[in-house]
């Protein structure tokens, strides 16, 4: 067996989620399904970096699935792509990595981004893409309160309280608020998140913009460790995970090249 590792793009919107739950369809369902087709019809198992919930969004999301011997890093993601139509989901890229390699535990770094639509209309375009936000916000003061939860933090305020992480500890990157037009847009990466972290420091943040909190009470409210001293969780629709990083990424200057074998072709039909 071949391990691929699979850069993935995604809309989630109609989706409950990457993982398979049995009230609706997954991510996840939709990439084992088309997998299978590749595996004589067996079904193939999945993981993936970062497990993104209902209507959350991907760019770089990583997975990785074990497939018999002898297949193309080109003929992987084009049967792939094939498969998984008319979902809103596709591999950009299928490169062979070593059985140890696993998308989840070889990751170092995950970065998120949230788009916030600030102004009086609704989204056309956009829908579903942003939170739309129609009262004005004040980047600049986003921006200041964003720094003071920078470092590495107990961050039971910001986590769900469905989260299962077996620590509140994290270490926080990078959280920057950028204003572009009618766009606000939050930047944030770590090497991992709690559930609901980064919809956390969103819906906290706007309180901030909105100018209903002073910058530096975001720090009183990390300090206090209590969920219910933070802001409310901001909707799943602006939320895109934008890229997964690793120490020695398998995609780095791959392209169509990136294969186990050119010994055989995947039917696509």
């Amino acid at each position: 067996m071949t391990r691929w590792a699979l850069l993935l793009e995604y809309d989630g919107t109609p989706f409950i989620g990457w993982q398979r739950q049995i009230n609706g369809l997954s991510v996840q369902q939709v990439l084992e399904q088309a997998a299978a087709n590749l595996n004589g019809g067996q079904p193939v198992a999945s993981i993936v970096a970062g497990r993104t919930d209902a209507g959350v969004h991907a760019e770089g999301q990583v997975a990785h699935i074990d497939l018999p011997d002898g297949h193309s890093g080109k003929s992987v993601r084009d049967a792939l792509n094939y498969h998984m139509k008319p979902y809103p989901v596709v591999v950009l890229q299928a490169c062979p990595v070593s059985g140890g390699w696993n998308a989840r535990f070889s990751a170092n770094q995950r970065a998120y981004r949230f788009r916030i639509l600030n102004r009086r209309s609704r989204p056309a375009l956009m829908a579903s893409r942003v939170w739309h936000v129609p009262h004005p916000l004040d980047a600049t003061a986003m921006q200041a309160a964003a720094r003071l939860l920078l470092g590495r933090h107990d961050f039971t305020s910001f986590r769900a309280a469905s989260c299962q992480a077996k620590s509140p500890v994290r270490t926080l990157d990078r959280l920057d608020v950028v204003r572009q037009d009618d766009i606000v847009e939050v930047v944030t990466e770590a090497r991992s998140f709690l559930h609901h972290q980064v919809r956390n420091f969103v819906g906290t943040l706007k309180l901030v913009g909105e100018g209903r909190w002073p910058p530096d009470r975001v720090q009183s409210a990390l300090q206090a460790r209590d969920r219910a001293a933070a802001g409310p969780t901001a909707p799943p629709d602006g939320l895109t995970l934008i890229r997964v990083g690793y120490p020695d990424s398998p995609f780095s200057g791959q392209g169509d090249s990136a294969t186990a074998s050119e010994a055989r072709k995947i039917p696509i039909d």
